[in-house]
C-alpha cells in the first residue's frame, strides 16, 4: 500500500480543489505557461527549419553547387564535364558563362547576373525548369538572342514575354567613333519564379549567344557541377582542383550562399535557447506552486508520517504531484505547437490575401512565403528538456516535505 502512496496521493492532490484558490490558480499558470512555451518553441524551429529547407531546395537548386573554372577559358568543356561526372560525389555537369550586366527598356534599369547555358544540359545541374512559369528553355535558340528573366526581375523591368529589353555589359567596344559600352537587344522568352531573391537579379540566354557578346570565341568560363550531398562541396572542390591542377580554380556554394544556412543555424540555437528560458520560467512556477503546497499539507504529512510513510514517499508524492501539473501543460502544448507548426503557412497564406498584404518580401528575406517543416526530432528534444525542467523543479519542494517533523506538527492541531 505505501508503495503505492506517491502516485495515489500525488494524482490526487492534482485533481482536489483545494481550499487556496491562489495554490489553484498558480498550479493553472504553470501548466498555460508550460503550453506556452513548448508550442511556440516547436512552432519557431519549424519555421527556421522550414527556412534551411526552402533555401536548400530553391536557392541551391538554382546555384550552382560548384563551379570550376580555368584561366584564360575552357576550350573542351565536353571532355572536362564527362571526366568529372565519372566522380562519385558529382552527378550532373554542365557549361556556363557569367556575364554580369544592366538591363534597360523604356527608362527603367535594372542589374542582374545572366547566365548563358546549354539549355538541353541545364536540367542536370539546375531546377529551373521545374519553376518555368512562362515559356520554356528550349526556347533559347543559338543565334535569336532569347532571354528567360525571373518573375520579380520581369515585373520591376515592365516586361513580358516577346517583349525586348537591352543589356548593357560591364565592357566598353571601341570604334572609329569613339568608345561605347557593350550591348545587345534581347526578346524574353520566357519568365521563371522560385520564390526567392533569384527571382529579381537571374537570368538565363543561349550559351553561344553569351560567347559571342563576351567575346570568348569556342571557350566558356567553366564547367557546373551538381553534386549528391552539397554539404560535401567544399572537400569535393579542392580534391577536384588538387586533381586538375593550379590551371583551375573552383568556387563552391559557400561562398556565395554559405552565410544564409550558418546565420539560420545560429539563430536557430539562439531562438531555441532563449525560448526554453519560457519554459524554464513555467517549470519555476512548479516550485512555487509546490512550496504552498507542501506548507498547506503539512499536517496530512504529518499524519502520513506517523502511519509509516518515509520521507522518500513523501517526496514521491509531490513530485508526481509537479510532474502530473508538468505533463498536462507539456502535452498541450505538444498538440498545440504541432497543429500550429503544420498550419501556419495556410494561416498566413489567408491573413495575407484577406488584408492584401504581404509579410515577407523575398528581395529582404529570400522567399516569399513563410516555410514551416516539422522535425520529430526537435519535438523530441523539447519535450525531454521540458520534462528535466519540471522534473528539477520539483525536488526542492518535496525534498521540503520530507523535512516535515510530525511532532512539531501536530503539537498545534
Amino acid at each position: 500500500m505505501l508503495d503505492r502512496l506517491p502516485f495515489m496521493l500525488g494524482l490526487r492532490y492534482v485533481r482536489a480543489k483545494r481550499r487556496n484558490h491562489f495554490i489553484s490558480f498558480i498550479s493553472l499558470t504553470s501548466m498555460l505557461g508550460l503550453t506556452l512555451g513548448v508550442a511556440v518553441l516547436i512552432l519557431v524551429l519549424s519555421v527556421m527549419n522550414g527556412f534551411d529547407h526552402e533555401l536548400r531546395t530553391r536557392i541551391l537548386g538554382m546555384v550552382p553547387h560548384t563551379k570550376i573554372e580555368k584561366s584564360g577559358g575552357l576550350e573542351d568543356w565536353q571532355g572536362l564535364a564527362d571526366r568529372l561526372t565519372e566522380r562519385e560525389r558529382v552527378i550532373g555537369a554542365a557549361p556556363y558563362v557569367e556575364q554580369q550586366g544592366m538591363f534597360s527598356v523604356g527608362g527603367r534599369n535594372e542589374g542582374a547576373m545572366v547566365n548563358g547555358i546549354e539549355p538541353s544540359r541545364e536540367s542536370d545541374v539546375s531546377i529551373i525548369d521545374e519553376h518555368m512559369v512562362e515559356g520554356t528553355l528550349d526556347d533559347l535558340e543559338s543565334g535569336e538572342w532569347h532571354v528567360v528573366l525571373g518573375s520579380m526581375l520581369a515585373r520591376n523591368l515592365g516586361v513580358g514575354v516577346g517583349d525586348q529589353v537591352t543589356l548593357l555589359v560591364p565592357e566598353a567596344s571601341i570604334t572609329p567613333a569613339g568608345v561605347f559600352p557593350r550591348l545587345k537587344r534581347f526578346t524574353v522568352s520566357g519568365i521563371f519564379s522560385v520564390g526567392a531573391d533569384l527571382d529579381g537579379n537571374l537570368a538565363y540566354a543561349n550559351i553561344e549567344d553569351m560567347q559571342r557578346l563576351a567575346r570568348l570565341g569556342e571557350a566558356v568560363e567553366g564547367v557546373r557541377l551538381e553534386l549528391d550531398d552539397l554539404f560535401a562541396a567544399s572537400d569535393e572542390t579542392q580534391a577536384i582542383i588538387n586533381e586538375l591542377g593550379s590551371d583551375f580554380r573552383g568556387l563552391d556554394w559557400t561562398y556565395t550562399r554559405g552565410n544564409l544556412f550558418e546565420a539560420i543555424a545560429m539563430e536557430k540555437r539562439m531562438i531555441g535557447l532563449l525560448l526554453t528560458v519560457i519554459i524554464a520560467v513555467a517549470a519555476f512556477n512548479i516550485v512555487s506552486t509546490l512550496v504552498m503546497v507542501v506548507t498547506d499539507k503539512h499536517a496530512d504529512i504529518a499524519i502520513l508520517r506517523t502511519i509509516g510513510a518515509t520521507p522518500r514517499s513523501i517526496m514521491g508524492i509531490f513530485i508526481v504531484q509537479g510532474l502530473a501539473i508538468g505533463f498536462i501543460g507539456i502535452l498541450a502544448g505538444v498538440v498545440l505547437g504541432i497543429a500550429l507548426a503544420l498550419g501556419i503557412s495556410d494561416v498566413i497564406g489567408w491573413v495575407e490575401s484577406v488584408l492584401n498584404i504581404q509579410f515577407l518580401n523575398a528581395n529582404v528575406y529570400f522567399i516569399s512565403d513563410l516555410p514551416s517543416r516539422l522535425n520529430w526530432a526537435d519535438v523530441g528534444n523539447i519535450v525531454a528538456a521540458a520534462v528535466t525542467l519540471t522534473f528539477l523543479s520539483t525536488l526542492y519542494p518535496a525534498w521540503r516535505a520530507s523535512r516535515v517533523q510530525p511532532a512539531e506538527v501536530l503539537r498545534y492541531e
